[in-house]
């Protein structure tokens, strides 16, 4: 709805009111908040008194270039090449859509840029995506910055970020800080997201006492598979302004007469429930994104890596499945090794072919076997990683990233191959359409273990306009999307060495993603609860393993696993040669009960209950259609049999419940009421020999 030169974009519970500046030639937030917010005088509203500032420098504006925002940080740096730098732009209209969509159009007529900012409501969900479209007009333009938007919080003091951080084997730690003044920027030149920030970020007025998530809460996240920036600055007049986008490998990019450059999306999302509701306007969106592949059951799988590593051949790989059938598994996946020249990390890659020598009856009859355990059948792949050995290596050197005269550097004994030319992407989609076609596989986890280092193009001339990391984020988007179209029942995991690439473009076009490779108890625990702040319960691919901590080596009970990895889509990893019958019983029981609520947990409401600091920490899914409520409760603390308060056990309380509602839990025939519930909580005493439980709660 649009009012003068005033527009308000409609969620299901939150409003944002744009509005064209008093103050110059550029669009400004208004109101960012809960349905009715926009009806007051603007909290982001100023004095317009400035010094050795402009207007623009101070102003809560949507996106401005360089050159009108001369000082305090722009979104868009651009100029001819070899010219002088600066954008000075005027409004040149407005276009709403019927559906909660609004473009708002800028025009420097002496530069040829154009430049519009696109709005769009997500239906359904608290989240409005942003993005910017740029055009060349006249001549060819040089943009050295060139980010999807702007965002504005008001705050009152400090403002509280909240990220998620980390490295290889420790993805998604949320991080905490305060921002009273100044710049705080993350980011990842890595070819992808990367393990040591994800492209999100929350924001809260750190006055409103946001320490245990608590106060209203901002979030954004960037739909980008390469690399990527997210600065946030506390400017001096009260006001945090957060801007985002991709970063491009060569510092610039070139646009040419009449080309328009569309960044990626930002998706902006408000909750008033503090960080645990944010979560969970996360997730609404990502089951959209998900669709109608939300609805199909993710299945118990079974992976052999942690068993055999490379060491794959026929004989050992069916035993494991025989085994994993037993307990309950509904699919089996070979991961690395199961391809000639691959006995260890040093060959195989790009000659995906099955080594005879490991499948001697054909690995039409190894698929075969499997299915006939009543196992779905599932590969792993690492389709943009070369061994230099390899036999595509000597037929195509010139695939791999590569800058003349210069060394090519091994990581992980192999090279990366340039997903950003045509023939590449042709080669991959043909290898994956191959392996699909001749194999009744039912599962494909993609892998990509090592970022790209010597960035360049074989036989590119000097003066070539290359934008490296835009064209490989569009091969990689343009071989998922071709798997979606072309195998639509086949079910693809996204994994780079873990946790390495994983938002919304990703999840929209995979089934599940891998975390992290890190699968010990307490270790993953942490992984979990962070990465549940900013994705949902049914991309996150989890496993039971025998790996001990290698952050925190604190041993965990066999349940404590199986509880920990039903927070997400359930998997197994341990060599289930080595476990008694006991254990194997056990796992069964474990599996079944997951089979029973695993739909409540992928498409229920989630709350978080504290921290994996907490000596009980629990995950929450509620399904108020069907009346039933799924707690997995932990006992992350001391196992050594005492009570963790004397005399009295733990509690775990729960939120989001009907206080007048009755709630019984078959497992102990106990029957409580909500508000016991929300008040007091589940009782739960740990000991040695008990530290998780999953408790079933119906409503009566």
């Amino acid at each position: 709805m649009a009012t003068a030169r005033r527009w308000t974009l409609r969620a299901e519970h939150t409003n944002y009111t744009v509005r064209l500046s008093p103050d110059g030639p550029w669009a400004e937030l208004e109101a960012w908040g809960p349905t009715g917010v926009e009806d007051g005088p603007s909290a982001l509203d100023w004095s317009r008194r400035t010094h050795f500032i402009t207007p623009a420098d101070a102003a809560p504006a949507e996106y401005l270039p360089y050159g009108l925002r001369p000082f305090t940080g722009s979104e868009l740096i651009a100029g001819r090449p070899g010219d002088q730098r600066g954008v000075w732009w005027e409004f040149d209209g407005a276009e709403e859509g019927e559906e909660g969509s609004l473009r708002l159009a800028f025009t420097d007529h002496v530069l040829g840029l154009r430049t519009v900012l696109c709005y769009e409501v997500v239906p359904g969900t608290d989240v409005i995506l942003r993005w910017t479209e740029l055009t060349a007009t006249r001549g060819e333009l040089r943009l050295e910055r060139l980010d999807s938007a702007a965002v504005n919080i008001p705050v009152t003091g400090a403002a509280r970020l909240t990220c998620l951080t980390g490295q290889w084997s420790q993805e998604f730690q949320r991080t905490q800080l305060d921002l009273p003044r100044g710049t705080f920027t993350m980011g990842s030149t890595q070819g992808v997201p990367g393990h040591a920030y994800a492209p999100w970020l929350a924001m809260q007025d750190g006055a409103d006492g946001t320490a245990a998530g608590g106060g209203p809460a901002y979030g954004i996240a960037l739909e980008w598979s390469g690399n990527w920036h997210i600065t946030a600055e506390a400017e001096p007049g009260g006001l945090v302004r957060v801007r985002a986008g991709r970063v491009p490998h060569e510092g610039a990019v070139l646009l040419a007469p009449g080309e328009t450059l569309t960044t990626p999306r930002l998706a902006c999302a408000f909750s008033p429930d503090g960080l645990d509701g944010l979560s969970r306007v996360w997730h609404r969106y990502e089951r959209r994104l998900s669709g109608e592949r939300l609805h199909r059951p993710r299945k118990v799988l079974y992976n052999s890596w942690e068993a055999t590593g490379f060491d794959v051949d026929a004989a050992g790989q069916l035993e494991l499945a025989k085994a994993a059938a037993d307990i309950g598994a509904e699919l089996f996946v070979v991961d690395d090794g199961w391809f000639t020249g691959r006995t260890d990390d040093t060959g195989g890659l790009g000659d995906w072919y099955p080594d005879p020598a490991a499948f001697p009856q054909g690995f039409g009859r190894f698929v075969d076997d499997i299915r006939g355990l009543g196992l779905d059948f599932g590969l792993w792949v690492e389709p943009e990683a070369i061994s230099p050995g390899s036999r595509l290596y000597a037929e195509h050197p010139e695939w791999t990233y590569r800058i003349e005269d210069r060394p090519a550097r091994l990581v992980r004994n192999q090279l990366l191959l340039d997903l950003g030319r045509t023939d590449v992407q042709d080669f991959v989609i043909g290898t994956l359409d191959r392996l699909l076609t001749a194999y009744d596989i039912s599962y494909l986890k993609w892998d990509m273990n090592r970022p790209p280092t010597e960035r360049g193009r074989a036989g590119t001339p000097p003066d070539a306009r290359l934008d490296l990391d835009a064209e490989h984020v569009a091969g990689y988007l343009r071989v998922l999307d071709h798997l979606r179209a072309t195998h639509p029942d086949v079910t693809v995991e996204g994994c780079a060495g873990g946790g390495a690439r994983i938002e919304h473009a990703t999840v929209a076009r995979t089934d599940v993603v891998w975390p992290s490779d890190n699968t010990a108890p307490l270790d993953r625990l942490a992984i979990q609860y962070g990465f549940l702040h900013a994705h949902a319960p049914h991309v996150m691919s989890s496993w039971v393993t025998d790996a001990p901590g290698i952050f925190d080596p604190r041993p965990r009970s066999l349940a404590f696993r199986f509880v920990n990895a039903m927070c997400g889509v359930l998997g197994i990893g341990a060599d289930l040669r080595a476990w008694s019958p006991d254990e194997r019983a056990e796992a069964a029981g474990w599996i079944a009960r997951y089979k029973d609520v695993r739909e409540t947990i992928h498409q229920g409401d989630v709350h978080l209950l504290g921290t994996p600091g907490d000596p009980t920490y629990g995950v929450q899914y509620d399904d108020p259609r069907a009346g039933r409520t799924v707690v997995a409760a932990l006992g992350t603390g001391r196992l050594d049999g005492a009570p963790l308060l004397p005399g009295r056990p733990d509690r775990l309380r729960l939120c989001g419940l009907d206080p007048e509602a009755r709630y019984h839990d078959a497992g102990s025939d106990r029957t409580y009421s909500g508000a016991h519930l929300l008040h007091h909580g589940l009782p739960f005493t740990w000991s040695e020999g008990h530290d998780a439980e999953l408790v079933v709660l119906r409503r009566r």
